[in-house]
């Protein structure tokens, strides 16, 4: 692989390509699997044959196949664990975890990585590292008949005092929303299990919810005559308070982690076209 690279810096200097060959030499050297002995977690995966992933399904990201046949789940989090098993030569083996194990069994070195999707949060960051492919977000729904509506283009069109917010007890939009819409009121009502307070907009009681970006294209199909801001498909891709969303590794091994992160580099649109089809209803 060395020589290959060699040969490729070459090439790009006789052609004058410069940095723009360059770069995909560097690309193609960061995705090599790390040399024998540069990685233990490398070579101890390659002795066993097995690249272990913890996994605990969860929708968009790691969706559970329940059909019994198949692989045992989909998503952008097993997109990207086949094609590290591929490129490591080994098979990949799913270890179930439950959501208060799903880090620790990192150190026990009992999984090698954890696709169970996570939050990436200040704690989770101070006992694991993680390969960001994804977060999560808000969007805003209300009627589509509502005459308060039909003037707003974005979500910053919502910022309007004769505007009100229906939100969950409890729930993060509570302390965010009055700092991203100062000018709008709010409306604060009992959690009911469901993923928005959509009885609040049915009603009238609110004009608008937040509701997670993933839970949008259910909420849409179950519940006709629905406006969302960002509009359509932008809702997918919306940023409003937007937490980064990975998979995790030990801390111990900074060149298994490295060689994680250059392998979602350059599958990085395959895994967002694999998420983007989960959250619009495909297989």
């Amino acid at each position: 692989m060395q020589a290959i690279i060699r040969r490729c810096f070459l090439y790009a200097a006789a052609l004058g390509l410069g940095v723009t060959l360059a770069g995909a030499c560097e690309a193609a050297d960061a995705t090599a699997v790390p040399a024998p002995g540069t990685s233990p977690k490398v070579d101890a995966i390659k002795a066993r044959g097995t690249l272990r992933a913890a996994a605990i399904g969860e929708f968009p990201w790691l969706p559970e196949n329940t059909t019994g046949s198949g692989p045992p789940y989909s998503g952008p989090a097993w997109v990207l664990a086949e094609d590290y098993a591929n490129r490591l030569g080994v098979k990949l083996e799913v270890v179930p975890v439950s959501h208060e194990t799903k880090i620790p069994i990192l150190a026990t070195g009992d999984a090698d990585i954890s696709i169970a999707p996570l939050s990436v949060t200040p704690k989770r960051l101070e006992v694991a590292d993680f390969v960001v492919y994804s977060r999560s977000s808000l969007c805003f729904f209300g009627r589509e008949d509502n005459a308060k509506l039909k003037a707003a283009k974005s979500v910053d069109d919502l910022n309007r005092d004769d505007i009100t917010m229906a939100y969950f007890t409890g729930t993060p939009p509570e302390a965010w929303a009055p700092t991203r819409f100062p000018k709008m009121q709010f409306r604060a009502v009992t959690g009911s299990g469901a993923n928005a307070p959509v009885e609040e907009i049915m009603s009238g009681r609110a004009d608008v919810a937040p509701i997670d970006n993933a839970a949008w294209p259910q909420l849409s199909r179950q519940v006709p005559g629905l406006v969302v801001f960002p509009n359509g498909d932008e809702c997918l891709q919306s940023p409003e308070m937007k937490t980064d969303v990975g998979l995790a590794v030990d801390k111990k091994d900074t060149v298994f982690r490295d060689w994680l992160q250059a392998v979602y580099e350059a599958d990085k649109d395959k895994v967002t076209a694999e998420e983007l089809k989960i959250l619009k209803g495909g297989t």
